[in-house]
Order: structure tokens, then C-alpha cells, then sequence
């Protein structure tokens, strides 16, 4: 997945690769042409970091919905040359997305393009598990033949075909063209089918890795070999160790932990912190201290887990460390701690943001922490990341977390969250939003009236518009 370019957050373009909703209500009142000039360049330049936790797709449709935009510029960038030499499905991937939606809002084009794509495309995958959410089996079963003809008929093509048809993400197609009226298809997807379980099956009968039988030390070879080939296995091998280690094995664990290889200390580090015992602290203390990158990470990471008392009491001590621990502690007291730990939970946000920037990964605990906690001197920081960040899954934290901190949220943020891309932010916004302005009530009707909406956003938006919610 290449890098995004993020322009400024007071620019359209900005705002609306961040899918926030003052993107949304600033297109529909800039000049059309602009609007779906930065709309286009967003669809067709995937704008998130990671397209697995943040949603885009149903908020672009919506605005092209809104600004009847049309099609030709994806049209173009799907069936481009390029198409054909760049494989990675980040590349079309949001574009299909999109046009999925729009098939589901009636737009005829937008199916038709759907079609198209999958019978020819390099992501043909992809438009195929959009077209099995939209279209009528009759479009599903015209794509049969171009599909299948992707395979060669040899041994080869046979079992890519059923490596395709066992990892489908909607099998429905699949099971379409298995009862196909024209032999030849209906055999070849059956018979890929069987391959495809009769495949799993076999890994299920084969399993690979510890057994019970193990000691200790053949399952720290095991964590090696995988670090030696650029696996981490410590946290399967500290598993495995819970059911292979009794107490007469501490000490060589504990010497693992101080001493060992990379792979035999994550994994002693890691099965110790999860065991709460006590030596775990110091010798996760002496990891980061003394161990290589990848030990002091599994250091950092076996400490977060940790649920002690004795481990909370830890982090207080540690909390101001200008390092990986420092920060750790930080995060766990954010998750854990009390009232009392307020001041080292809003350092923590303060200096991330300073020395990282709104879109360090530590934000997401410490923002949530900022919520959990109630600590309303965070509001401006909230703000800060709520504007500034790329991430809409943060930007949601943040505003969760200014919910629970900030008076201003109702009248203020929580509006244009009615129309930002992530349905958890919807739903909170749907919760809170003062329903004064008329934008807000208009809103709230359109979302509980969308059929593409999410189920936990129209229970929000019921229960300040439903008939025993308080009239709007």
C-alpha cells in the first residue's frame, strides 16, 4: 500500500480525504465542479493509511450521490493500462467500493461498471464480492464464463481455481455457478469446491508446530526459528509454554528472559507478564534496557497486558520514562489507572502529540484513556487530533473522548459528525448532537431513513426521533 498525501485540514481536498463531515457540507456548497474534482481525486488515490479499520466508501458514494456526480473518471482509472501492471488491489480497490454503494442506491451506471470490471479487471475478485451483495443471480451467471476462462484447465489453472473459490469472501456466485445449467461450468466450480475443503481439511489433519510432548527448551528453538526467518512466534510460543511448563522449569525461564536468544527472551517475557510473576517487572525493565529492538518491543508489549495491581503501581513510576516503557506506561495508565493518575494520563497525550504528531499509534489508547477518565483540561488537545488527524478511526476516539470531556461537543463537533465516514462516529454524534440547528434534524431523518446505514446508528437516531424520544 503506497503512502498518502494528506493535504491540509482546512482544504476540501483535506477535509474530504478525511472523510470528516465538514467535508461533506463544504462540497455541497463550493462549486460543483470543484467538489467533485477533489472527490474523484480521492476515490481514485486511496487516502487511508489502513483501508481494514476505516471506512471511506459509503460516505464518497453518498456525496456522489448528492452532487449526481458522474462516473467517467472511474470509469477511466478502472480500465486503464495500468490496471494490468499494478495488481495491488489498493489501486481499485476503494473505487469498486464505492461503486458497490452506489449499485445498492439504484445507480445503473455504477453496476453496469461493476459488471464490466469483473469480467475483464485485474481485481475481479473484489467487483465480484460487490456484485454479489447487489445484483440479480441473472447478472451473477453472465459472469461465469469470463470468470472460469481466467483459469487454465490444466492441473495448475484447476487449483487456482479452487484456492479462488475457497478464499471468496461471499461464496454466494460460487455457489450460483455450481448449479449452472451448462455442464461444463457447474463441473468445474464443484470440483473446485471439493478441492477447496478436501484442502482444508488436510491443514486441519496437519497441523505444524509445539505439541504438548515439547519442553521448554525445544519451544524457545521453535520461537528462534521463526524470528531466524523473519516470523515472530512468541506469542504462539508463550501458549504453548503454559501447557508444556511446570514450576520445575522457572529458573530456566527466568534465565531465558535474562540471557537468551531474541526468540527465547520475547517468549519467556511474554509468558511470565501473562502469569503476573513476580519477576516479570524487572526483568521487562531490563529488556529495555538492555535487549535488541524486537525485545524491547516485546517487552513493551508483554508490560501492556498485564492486569497487577503491582504492574499499575509500575507504570505510575515509570510514566514519566523518555522511552518505549515511558510510554507503555503511559498507554496502561490510561487503560487502568484511577482519578489519581489524570496528570500523568494528560502528560502522556500532551508529549505524543507534541513529539509525534496527531497520528502517532499511541494516541488511540491515551485518547480513549483521556475519555475514560473525564479529564476536561484535554479538551484542546481532543480538538487538536479530532482536526488534525488522518486517521478516521481516531478521529471517532477523539471524539468519544470529547464527549465525555468537552460542553462544546453537542453544539460543536458532534454536528458535522452526523455526517463523517465511520459509522461509530455517527452513532455518537446521533447520541449528542443538539438538535437546535435544522441541519441536525434533517439529518437524523435522512440516516434513519437510509437503508444502507448502519443498524447501530438508526437505534441512536430512533432514540432522539422515535415517537417516545423528545420531540425535535
Amino acid at each position: 500500500m503506497f503512502d498518502p498525501v494528506i493535504a491540509p485540514s482546512g482544504t476540501l481536498l483535506g477535509l474530504l480525504q478525511r472523510g470528516r463531515g465538514d467535508g461533506t457540507l463544504h462540497a455541497l456548497t463550493a462549486p460543483r465542479a470543484e467538489a467533485l474534482a477533489a472527490l474523484n481525486h480521492c476515490v481514485l488515490r486511496d487516502p487511508r493509511h489502513d483501508w481494514q479499520v476505516e471506512n471511506r466508501s459509503l460516505y464518497y458514494a453518498r456525496l456522489y450521490l448528492d452532487l449526481r456526480g458522474e462516473l467517467d473518471e472511474i470509469e477511466t482509472h478502472l480500465f486503464a493500462v495500468e490496471d494490468v501492471f499494478d495488481t495491488d488491489e489498493s489501486r481499485t480497490g476503494l473505487a469498486l467500493a464505492v461503486l458497490g454503494h452506489l449499485a445498492s442506491y439504484g445507480r445503473r451506471d455504477a453496476l453496469e461498471l461493476l459488471r464490466r470490471y469483473a469480467a475483464v479487471g485485474t481485481n475481479w475478485a473484489w467487483a465480484l464480492d460487490e456484485l454479489a451483495l447487489r445484483d440479480d443471480d441473472a447478472g451473477l451467471r453472465a459472469l461465469a464464463a469470463p470468470t472460469l476462462a481466467r483459469f487454465a484447465t490444466d492441473a495448475e489453472g484447476e487449483a487456482e481455481l479452487a484456492v479462488a473459490v475457497r478464499d471468496a469472501f461471499e461464496p454466494r456466485p460460487w455457489r450460483l455457478w455450481a448449479d449452472d445449467p451448462r455442464p461444463a461450468i457447474a463441473a468445474r466450480v464443484r470440483a473446485a469446491q471439493e478441492t477447496g475443503c478436501f484442502d482444508r481439511w488436510q491443514r486441519q489433519m496437519r497441523p505444524t508446530g509445539p505439541r504438548p510432548g515439547w519442553s521448554v527448551q525445544a519451544v524457545f528453538e521453535w520461537a528462534q526459528q521463526g524470528m531466524d526467518r523473519g516470523a515472530a512466534l512468541h506469542v504462539p510460543a508463550a501458549r504453548c509454554l503454559v501447557a508444556v511448563a511446570g514450576p520445575e522449569d522457572r529458573p530456566e525461564i527466568l534465565r531465558a528472559a535474562r540471557e537468551g536468544t531474541d526468540g527465547a527472551r520475547c517468549t519467556a517475557l511474554r509468558y511470565l507478564a501473562d502469569g503476573n510473576d513476580a519477576d516479570a517487572l524487572d526483568l521487562i525493565e531490563t529488556a529495555v534496557r538492555t535487549g535488541t529492538p524486537v525485545v524491547v518491543q516485546a517487552a513493551v508489549d508483554a508490560f501492556e497486558r498485564m492486569r497487577s495491581v503491582a504492574a499499575v503501581d509500575r507504570a505510575r513510576g515509570w510514566a514519566r520514562r523518555p522511552d518505549p516503557l515511558g510510554a507503555a506506561a503511559g498507554r496502561m495508565l490510561a487503560c487502568r489507572g484511577g482519578v489519581e493518575d489524570r496528570d500523568l494520563v494528560l502528560g502522556a497525550l500532551r508529549e505524543a502529540v507534541r513529539g509525534e504528531g496527531p497520528d502517532a499509534p499511541t494516541l488511540f489508547t491515551l485518547v480513549d484513556g483521556t475519555g475514560r477518565l473525564g479529564i476536561a483540561c484535554a479538551a484542546p488537545v481532543l480538538r487538536h487530533v479530532y482536526r488534525e488527524t488522518a486517521s478516521s478511526h481516531l478521529r471517532g476516539r477523539a471524539a468519544r473522548a470529547l464527549a465525555a470531556t468537552d460542553p462544546s461537543f453537542p453544539a460543536g463537533f458532534a454536528v458535522e459528525c452526523l455526517w463523517d465516514c465511520e459509522e461509530t462516529t455517527r452513532e455518537i454524534a446521533a447520541r449528542h448532537a443538539e438538535t437546535g440547528d435544522a441541519r441536525v434534524v434533517e439529518q437524523l431523518r435522512r440516516l434513519a431513513a437510509d437503508p444502507a446505514e448502519e443498524a447501530e446508528v438508526q437505534t441512536a437516531v430512533r432514540s432522539r426521533i422515535g415517537p417516545d424520544a423528545p420531540a425535535v
